[in-house]
């Protein structure tokens, strides 16, 4: 039993030390945040839409990422 403890906590020192030690992500500036939302809005995204959340901010962002990467082929998701 005492084992089965001890190796318990050393899995869950390892999990808390492995999430400590990512890097954490760079914060966004304002001009990011509000390009970012400008270009939700030129593919039609309406934050006022809040019955088909998260659909339509899911697929205003399908839509811009297409628009990046026009190469990359085209998988429908639902």
């Amino acid at each position: 039993m005492k084992v089965l403890k001890l190796a318990a906590v050393a899995a869950a020192s390892v999990v808390t030390i492995t999430a400590f030690a990512a890097e954490p992500a760079a914060p966004l500036t304002r001009n990011q945040v509000k390009a970012e939302l400008e270009a939700l809005h030129s593919v039609g995204y309406s934050p006022q839409d809040w019955v088909h959340y998260p659909d339509n901010i899911q697929a205003a962002e399908r839509k811009i990422k297409s628009q990046q990467n026009p190469s990359e082929p085209r998988t429908q998701q639902r």
